[in-house]
Protein backbone atom coordinates (compact mmCIF):
# COMPACT_ATOMS: atom_id res chain seq x y z
CA UNK A 1 0.00 0.00 0.00
CA UNK A 2 1.19 3.51 -0.76
CA UNK A 3 2.66 5.28 2.30
CA UNK A 4 0.40 8.19 1.40
CA UNK A 5 -2.91 6.45 0.72
CA UNK A 6 -6.25 8.18 1.29
CA UNK A 7 -5.14 11.49 -0.20
CA UNK A 8 -5.45 12.95 -3.67
CA UNK A 9 -4.52 9.95 -5.85
CA UNK A 10 -2.55 11.97 -8.38
CA UNK A 11 -0.45 13.64 -5.69
CA UNK A 12 0.09 10.36 -3.87
CA UNK A 13 1.12 8.63 -7.08
CA UNK A 14 3.50 11.44 -7.98
CA UNK A 15 5.06 11.12 -4.55
CA UNK A 16 5.59 7.38 -4.98
CA UNK A 17 6.98 7.88 -8.46
CA UNK A 18 9.68 10.41 -7.57
CA UNK A 19 10.47 10.22 -3.84
CA UNK A 20 12.89 7.57 -2.55
CA UNK A 21 11.31 4.67 -0.64
CA UNK A 22 13.46 5.39 2.40
CA UNK A 23 11.66 8.69 3.03
CA UNK A 24 8.69 7.84 5.25
CA UNK A 25 5.85 10.21 6.09
CA UNK A 26 4.20 9.81 9.50
CA UNK A 27 0.79 10.79 8.10
CA UNK A 28 -0.81 10.27 4.66
CA UNK A 29 -1.66 13.92 4.09
CA UNK A 30 -0.18 16.87 2.21
CA UNK A 31 -0.04 20.30 3.85
CA UNK A 32 -1.61 23.24 2.02
CA UNK A 33 -1.27 25.98 4.63
CA UNK A 34 -0.64 26.45 8.35
CA UNK A 35 -1.21 29.11 10.97
CA UNK A 36 -0.48 29.14 14.69
CA UNK A 37 -1.17 25.63 16.01
CA UNK A 38 -3.13 24.41 13.00
CA UNK A 39 -2.48 22.82 9.62
CA UNK A 40 -4.88 22.47 6.69
CA UNK A 41 -4.28 19.64 4.23
CA UNK A 42 -4.66 19.64 0.45
CA UNK A 43 -8.29 18.54 0.85
CA UNK A 44 -9.06 21.49 3.14
CA UNK A 45 -9.25 19.49 6.37
CA UNK A 46 -8.03 21.21 9.53
CA UNK A 47 -5.76 19.57 12.12
CA UNK A 48 -4.38 20.57 15.49
CA UNK A 49 -0.64 20.24 14.95
CA UNK A 50 0.99 18.67 17.99
CA UNK A 51 4.15 17.84 16.05
CA UNK A 52 5.16 21.39 15.07
CA UNK A 53 7.52 20.13 12.39
CA UNK A 54 9.15 17.95 15.09
CA UNK A 55 9.60 20.76 17.60
CA UNK A 56 10.47 23.43 15.04
CA UNK A 57 7.68 26.01 14.94
CA UNK A 58 7.76 26.84 18.64
CA UNK A 59 6.29 30.32 18.10
CA UNK A 60 3.63 28.89 15.77
CA UNK A 61 3.23 28.43 12.06
CA UNK A 62 3.59 31.60 9.99
CA UNK A 63 4.28 33.96 12.87
CA UNK A 64 3.94 37.44 11.31
CA UNK A 65 7.07 38.91 12.93
CA UNK A 66 9.22 36.02 11.73
CA UNK A 67 7.80 36.19 8.22
CA UNK A 68 8.30 39.95 8.05
CA UNK A 69 11.93 39.68 9.15
CA UNK A 70 12.55 37.05 6.46
CA UNK A 71 10.82 39.21 3.82
CA UNK A 72 12.96 42.23 4.66
CA UNK A 73 16.15 40.18 4.28
CA UNK A 74 14.89 38.57 1.06
CA UNK A 75 14.52 42.02 -0.47
CA UNK A 76 18.17 42.82 0.33
CA UNK A 77 19.97 39.59 -0.57
CA UNK A 78 19.47 35.86 -0.08
CA UNK A 79 22.99 34.50 -0.07
CA UNK A 80 26.62 35.53 -0.21
CA UNK A 81 28.27 32.72 1.83
CA UNK A 82 29.56 34.13 5.12
CA UNK A 83 33.04 32.77 4.38
CA UNK A 84 33.15 34.96 1.26
CA UNK A 85 31.24 38.15 2.09
CA UNK A 86 30.07 38.60 5.67
CA UNK A 87 26.78 40.12 6.84
CA UNK A 88 25.41 41.59 10.05
CA UNK A 89 22.55 39.15 10.84
CA UNK A 90 25.07 36.33 11.34
CA UNK A 91 27.15 38.43 13.76
CA UNK A 92 24.14 39.81 15.63
CA UNK A 93 22.58 36.39 16.05
CA UNK A 94 25.89 35.06 17.35
CA UNK A 95 25.92 37.81 19.96
CA UNK A 96 22.32 37.17 21.00
CA UNK A 97 22.83 33.42 21.37
CA UNK A 98 26.05 33.83 23.35
CA UNK A 99 24.16 36.05 25.79
CA UNK A 100 21.56 33.31 26.37
CA UNK A 101 24.11 31.37 28.44
CA UNK A 102 25.73 34.12 30.53
CA UNK A 103 27.58 31.67 32.77
CA UNK A 104 29.46 30.48 29.69
CA UNK A 105 30.86 33.97 28.99
CA UNK A 106 32.91 34.78 27.11
CA UNK A 107 31.14 32.64 24.52
CA UNK A 108 31.24 32.36 20.74
CA UNK A 109 29.04 30.80 18.09
CA UNK A 110 29.22 28.99 14.76
CA UNK A 111 26.32 28.50 12.35
CA UNK A 112 25.49 25.63 10.04
CA UNK A 113 22.28 24.46 8.38
CA UNK A 114 21.10 21.21 9.98
CA UNK A 115 21.14 19.71 13.45
CA UNK A 116 23.41 16.91 12.29
CA UNK A 117 25.92 19.50 11.07
CA UNK A 118 25.83 21.24 14.43
CA UNK A 119 26.55 17.97 16.22
CA UNK A 120 29.38 17.02 13.86
CA UNK A 121 31.00 20.42 14.27
CA UNK A 122 30.66 20.27 18.05
CA UNK A 123 32.59 17.00 17.96
CA UNK A 124 35.25 18.55 15.70
CA UNK A 125 35.59 21.52 18.04
CA UNK A 126 35.83 19.29 21.11
CA UNK A 127 38.53 17.14 19.52
CA UNK A 128 40.51 20.19 18.48
CA UNK A 129 40.21 21.75 21.94
CA UNK A 130 41.24 18.64 23.89
CA UNK A 131 43.59 16.84 21.53
CA UNK A 132 41.58 13.70 22.27
CA UNK A 133 39.50 11.58 19.90
CA UNK A 134 36.92 9.54 21.85
CA UNK A 135 33.32 10.66 22.29
CA UNK A 136 30.69 9.19 24.61
CA UNK A 137 27.01 9.28 23.67
CA UNK A 138 24.00 7.47 25.13
CA UNK A 139 21.56 4.67 24.45
CA UNK A 140 18.38 6.18 23.02
CA UNK A 141 20.08 9.37 21.92
CA UNK A 142 19.42 10.76 18.46
CA UNK A 143 21.94 13.08 16.82
CA UNK A 144 21.28 13.01 13.08
CA UNK A 145 21.54 10.93 9.93
CA UNK A 146 25.07 11.71 8.71
CA UNK A 147 27.85 9.18 9.32
CA UNK A 148 28.87 10.73 12.64
CA UNK A 149 25.26 11.48 13.54
CA UNK A 150 24.24 7.86 12.99
CA UNK A 151 27.26 6.64 14.92
CA UNK A 152 26.41 8.86 17.88
CA UNK A 153 22.75 7.85 17.75
CA UNK A 154 21.96 5.18 20.32
CA UNK A 155 19.24 3.34 18.39
CA UNK A 156 19.64 0.76 15.65
CA UNK A 157 16.40 0.93 13.64
CA UNK A 158 15.46 2.59 11.42
CA UNK A 159 18.50 4.83 11.46
CA UNK A 160 21.51 2.54 11.13
CA UNK A 161 20.09 -0.28 8.97
CA UNK A 162 22.90 -1.50 6.68
CA UNK A 163 24.66 1.86 6.50
CA UNK A 164 27.86 0.87 8.32
CA UNK A 165 30.70 0.72 9.02
CA UNK A 166 30.35 3.66 11.35
CA UNK A 167 32.79 6.25 12.67
CA UNK A 168 35.42 5.01 15.13
CA UNK A 169 36.04 6.15 18.70
CA UNK A 170 32.39 6.57 19.66
CA UNK A 171 31.16 4.78 22.79
CA UNK A 172 27.66 4.45 24.20
CA UNK A 173 26.57 4.44 27.83
CA UNK A 174 23.13 3.69 29.29
CA UNK A 175 20.84 6.69 29.67
CA UNK A 176 19.10 7.09 33.06
CA UNK A 177 15.66 5.74 32.08
CA UNK A 178 13.92 4.94 35.36
CA UNK A 179 10.84 3.34 33.81
CA UNK A 180 13.05 0.78 32.04
CA UNK A 181 15.19 0.05 35.09
CA UNK A 182 18.03 2.53 34.64
CA UNK A 183 18.19 4.72 37.73
CA UNK A 184 20.61 7.63 37.90
CA UNK A 185 22.94 5.64 40.14
CA UNK A 186 22.86 2.55 37.94
CA UNK A 187 23.57 4.65 34.85
CA UNK A 188 26.48 6.38 36.59
CA UNK A 189 27.90 3.01 37.59
CA UNK A 190 27.66 1.89 33.96
CA UNK A 191 29.54 5.00 32.85
CA UNK A 192 32.34 4.22 35.30
CA UNK A 193 32.41 0.65 33.97
CA UNK A 194 32.72 2.04 30.43
CA UNK A 195 35.73 4.06 31.57
CA UNK A 196 37.26 0.97 33.15
CA UNK A 197 36.64 -1.49 30.32
CA UNK A 198 36.36 0.34 26.99
CA UNK A 199 37.85 3.84 27.00
CA UNK A 200 39.96 5.61 29.58
CA UNK A 201 38.57 9.03 30.51
CA UNK A 202 41.86 10.68 29.57
CA UNK A 203 41.15 9.70 25.94
CA UNK A 204 37.63 11.19 25.90
CA UNK A 205 37.18 14.53 24.20
CA UNK A 206 33.48 14.97 24.92
CA UNK A 207 30.34 13.55 26.44
CA UNK A 208 27.28 14.33 24.30
CA UNK A 209 23.86 14.13 25.93
CA UNK A 210 20.25 15.28 25.60
CA UNK A 211 18.83 16.60 28.88
CA UNK A 212 15.61 14.95 27.72
CA UNK A 213 15.86 12.22 25.11
CA UNK A 214 14.16 13.30 21.90
CA UNK A 215 13.51 10.53 19.42
CA UNK A 216 14.63 8.08 22.09
CA UNK A 217 11.36 8.46 23.99
CA UNK A 218 11.13 11.89 25.66
CA UNK A 219 12.87 10.66 28.78
CA UNK A 220 14.19 13.45 31.06
CA UNK A 221 17.51 12.77 32.77
CA UNK A 222 17.29 13.25 36.55
CA UNK A 223 18.81 16.53 37.70
CA UNK A 224 21.13 14.64 40.04
CA UNK A 225 22.48 12.64 37.13
CA UNK A 226 23.23 15.70 35.00
CA UNK A 227 24.94 17.40 37.93
CA UNK A 228 27.13 14.35 38.56
CA UNK A 229 27.91 14.13 34.85
CA UNK A 230 29.11 17.73 34.92
CA UNK A 231 31.38 16.91 37.88
CA UNK A 232 32.79 13.80 36.16
CA UNK A 233 33.46 15.65 32.92
CA UNK A 234 35.21 18.52 34.72
CA UNK A 235 37.32 16.15 36.81
CA UNK A 236 38.66 14.36 33.73
CA UNK A 237 39.03 17.35 31.42
CA UNK A 238 36.17 16.13 29.24
CA UNK A 239 33.97 18.67 27.44
CA UNK A 240 30.26 18.35 28.16
CA UNK A 241 28.05 18.93 25.11
CA UNK A 242 24.29 19.33 25.43
CA UNK A 243 22.26 18.56 22.35
CA UNK A 244 19.41 21.08 22.63
CA UNK A 245 18.25 20.67 19.05
CA UNK A 246 14.76 19.47 20.01
CA UNK A 247 14.56 20.71 23.60
CA UNK A 248 15.78 24.27 23.09
CA UNK A 249 14.12 27.67 22.76
CA UNK A 250 11.39 27.31 25.35
CA UNK A 251 10.30 23.75 24.67
CA UNK A 252 10.78 22.72 28.32
CA UNK A 253 9.70 26.04 29.84
CA UNK A 254 13.26 27.39 29.93
CA UNK A 255 15.36 28.60 27.04
CA UNK A 256 17.40 25.38 27.24
CA UNK A 257 16.62 22.11 28.99
CA UNK A 258 20.00 21.89 30.75
CA UNK A 259 19.05 24.99 32.75
CA UNK A 260 16.71 22.87 34.89
CA UNK A 261 19.81 21.19 36.35
CA UNK A 262 21.55 24.45 37.18
CA UNK A 263 24.73 23.49 35.34
CA UNK A 264 26.80 25.04 32.55
CA UNK A 265 27.87 22.99 29.52
CA UNK A 266 31.01 23.60 27.49
CA UNK A 267 29.19 23.42 24.15
CA UNK A 268 25.52 23.52 23.13
CA UNK A 269 24.10 22.43 19.78
CA UNK A 270 20.97 24.19 18.53
CA UNK A 271 18.72 23.96 15.46
CA UNK A 272 15.00 23.26 14.86
CA UNK A 273 13.12 26.06 16.71
CA UNK A 274 16.04 28.48 16.36
CA UNK A 275 14.59 29.94 13.14
CA UNK A 276 11.03 28.58 13.37
CA UNK A 277 11.17 26.61 10.14
CA UNK A 278 13.96 28.31 8.24
CA UNK A 279 16.98 25.97 8.00
CA UNK A 280 19.57 27.02 10.57
CA UNK A 281 21.67 25.33 13.23
CA UNK A 282 24.56 26.31 15.41
CA UNK A 283 27.06 25.58 18.14
CA UNK A 284 27.39 27.86 21.17
CA UNK A 285 30.40 27.40 23.40
CA UNK A 286 33.04 28.80 25.66
CA UNK A 287 35.24 31.09 23.59
CA UNK A 288 38.46 29.25 24.41
CA UNK A 289 36.90 25.99 23.21
CA UNK A 290 35.20 27.44 20.13
CA UNK A 291 38.47 29.04 18.98
CA UNK A 292 40.38 25.74 19.03
CA UNK A 293 39.99 24.91 15.31
CA UNK A 294 42.41 26.80 13.06
CA UNK A 295 41.00 29.33 10.55
CA UNK A 296 39.21 27.49 7.76
CA UNK A 297 38.39 24.50 9.94
CA UNK A 298 34.75 25.50 10.32
CA UNK A 299 32.34 26.58 7.63
CA UNK A 300 29.77 25.56 5.04
CA UNK A 301 28.29 27.13 1.93
CA UNK A 302 24.83 27.72 3.36
CA UNK A 303 25.70 27.86 7.05
CA UNK A 304 24.15 30.87 8.76
CA UNK A 305 22.11 31.85 5.70
CA UNK A 306 21.12 35.54 6.04
CA UNK A 307 17.37 34.92 5.65
CA UNK A 308 17.48 32.21 8.32
CA UNK A 309 19.52 34.44 10.64
CA UNK A 310 17.02 37.27 10.22
CA UNK A 311 14.18 34.89 11.03
CA UNK A 312 16.05 33.61 14.09
CA UNK A 313 16.56 37.12 15.41
CA UNK A 314 12.81 37.66 15.14
CA UNK A 315 12.19 34.36 16.96
CA UNK A 316 14.33 35.52 19.88
CA UNK A 317 12.37 38.78 19.99
CA UNK A 318 9.06 36.92 20.01
CA UNK A 319 10.19 34.56 22.76
CA UNK A 320 11.00 37.58 24.94
CA UNK A 321 8.40 40.15 23.97
CA UNK A 322 5.44 37.77 23.96
CA UNK A 323 6.48 35.93 27.16
CA UNK A 324 6.45 32.61 25.33
CA UNK A 325 8.47 30.76 27.99
CA UNK A 326 5.82 31.49 30.62
CA UNK A 327 3.18 30.33 28.15
CA UNK A 328 5.16 27.13 27.59
CA UNK A 329 5.32 26.47 31.31
CA UNK A 330 1.54 26.96 31.61
CA UNK A 331 0.87 24.75 28.58
CA UNK A 332 3.14 22.06 29.99
CA UNK A 333 1.11 22.03 33.22
CA UNK A 334 -2.15 21.65 31.30
CA UNK A 335 -0.76 18.79 29.24
CA UNK A 336 0.85 17.07 32.22
CA UNK A 337 -2.39 17.09 34.22
CA UNK A 338 -4.42 15.92 31.24
CA UNK A 339 -2.07 13.08 30.39
CA UNK A 340 -2.08 11.99 34.02
CA UNK A 341 -5.88 11.77 33.86
CA UNK A 342 -5.63 9.71 30.67
CA UNK A 343 -3.18 7.31 32.30
CA UNK A 344 -5.61 6.80 35.19
CA UNK A 345 -8.30 5.71 32.69
CA UNK A 346 -6.23 3.67 30.22
CA UNK A 347 -4.19 0.66 31.32
CA UNK A 348 -2.16 0.72 28.11
CA UNK A 349 -0.45 3.95 29.21
CA UNK A 350 2.51 2.73 31.22
CA UNK A 351 4.25 6.04 31.80
CA UNK A 352 3.65 9.78 31.44
CA UNK A 353 6.75 11.95 31.32
CA UNK A 354 8.49 14.99 29.97
CA UNK A 355 9.45 18.53 30.94
CA UNK A 356 7.33 21.51 29.93
CA UNK A 357 5.72 21.00 26.53
CA UNK A 358 7.99 18.09 25.64
CA UNK A 359 5.59 15.38 26.84
CA UNK A 360 5.04 11.71 26.00
CA UNK A 361 3.02 8.68 26.98
CA UNK A 362 4.57 5.22 26.75
CA UNK A 363 2.17 2.61 25.39
CA UNK A 364 2.49 -0.95 26.72
CA UNK A 365 0.62 -4.22 26.42
CA UNK A 366 0.67 -4.78 30.15
CA UNK A 367 1.67 -2.45 32.98
CA UNK A 368 3.19 -5.27 35.00
CA UNK A 369 5.54 -6.51 32.27
CA UNK A 370 5.89 -3.11 30.55
CA UNK A 371 5.98 -4.89 27.19
CA UNK A 372 6.14 -2.22 24.47
CA UNK A 373 3.11 -2.02 22.16
CA UNK A 374 4.22 -0.27 18.96
CA UNK A 375 1.19 -1.54 17.01
CA UNK A 376 -1.27 0.10 19.37
CA UNK A 377 0.89 3.23 19.31
CA UNK A 378 0.52 3.41 15.53
CA UNK A 379 -3.22 2.85 15.86
CA UNK A 380 -3.46 5.72 18.37
CA UNK A 381 -1.70 8.06 15.94
CA UNK A 382 -4.04 7.07 13.12
CA UNK A 383 -7.17 7.39 15.25
CA UNK A 384 -6.04 10.81 16.44
CA UNK A 385 -5.44 11.98 12.89
CA UNK A 386 -8.91 10.82 11.82
CA UNK A 387 -10.26 13.08 14.60
CA UNK A 388 -8.14 16.08 13.63
CA UNK A 389 -4.98 15.81 15.76
CA UNK A 390 -1.47 15.22 14.43
CA UNK A 391 0.98 13.35 16.67
CA UNK A 392 4.09 11.25 16.08
CA UNK A 393 5.78 8.47 17.99
CA UNK A 394 9.25 7.98 19.42
CA UNK A 395 11.29 5.63 21.60
CA UNK A 396 13.69 2.80 20.86
CA UNK A 397 10.68 0.48 20.59
CA UNK A 398 8.57 3.13 18.77
CA UNK A 399 5.91 2.81 21.47
CA UNK A 400 5.77 6.35 22.85
CA UNK A 401 3.40 9.04 21.63
CA UNK A 402 5.10 12.44 21.78
CA UNK A 403 3.37 15.78 22.13
CA UNK A 404 5.21 18.77 20.67
CA UNK A 405 2.64 21.55 20.27
CA UNK A 406 3.67 25.05 19.25
CA UNK A 407 4.28 27.00 22.45
CA UNK A 408 1.56 29.48 21.47
CA UNK A 409 -1.11 26.76 21.67
CA UNK A 410 -4.09 27.95 23.75
CA UNK A 411 -5.53 26.14 26.75
CA UNK A 412 -8.67 25.46 24.72
CA UNK A 413 -6.63 23.87 21.94
CA UNK A 414 -4.68 21.81 24.48
CA UNK A 415 -7.87 20.51 26.09
CA UNK A 416 -9.30 19.69 22.66
CA UNK A 417 -6.14 17.76 21.80
CA UNK A 418 -6.33 15.83 25.07
CA UNK A 419 -9.97 14.93 24.38
CA UNK A 420 -9.04 13.66 20.93
CA UNK A 421 -6.13 11.66 22.34
CA UNK A 422 -8.48 10.13 24.91
CA UNK A 423 -10.85 9.07 22.13
CA UNK A 424 -7.95 7.75 20.04
CA UNK A 425 -6.58 5.60 22.86
CA UNK A 426 -10.07 4.23 23.53
CA UNK A 427 -10.60 3.36 19.86
CA UNK A 428 -7.13 1.82 19.44
CA UNK A 429 -7.56 -0.26 22.60
CA UNK A 430 -10.94 -1.49 21.44
CA UNK A 431 -9.40 -2.66 18.18
CA UNK A 432 -6.53 -4.35 20.05
CA UNK A 433 -8.84 -6.34 22.35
Amino acid sequence: MSPVANVQPSLAQRRDDVVARGVVAAHPIFAARAQGSRIWDADGREYLDFVAGIGVVNVGHSHPRVLEAARRQLEMFVHSCFQVVMYEPYVELGRRLAELVPAMAPAKTFFATTGAEAVENAVKIARAATGRSAVIAFHGGFHGRTLMGMTLTGMSEPYKQTFGPFAPEVYHAPYPYEYRGWSAERALDALQQLFATEVSPNRVAAILIEAELGDGGFVPAPISYLQRLREIASRHGILLIFDEIQSGFGRTGKMFAFEHAGIVPDLVTVAKALANGFPLSGVIGRAAVMDAPDPGGLGGTYGGNPVSCAAALAVLDVLTDEDVLARAERLGSVLGAGLGDLAARHDCIGDVRGIGTMKAIEVVKDRATKTPDPDRTTAILNEARHRGLLLIRCGAYRNAVRLLPPLVTTDAEAHRALDILDQAVTAASRRAS
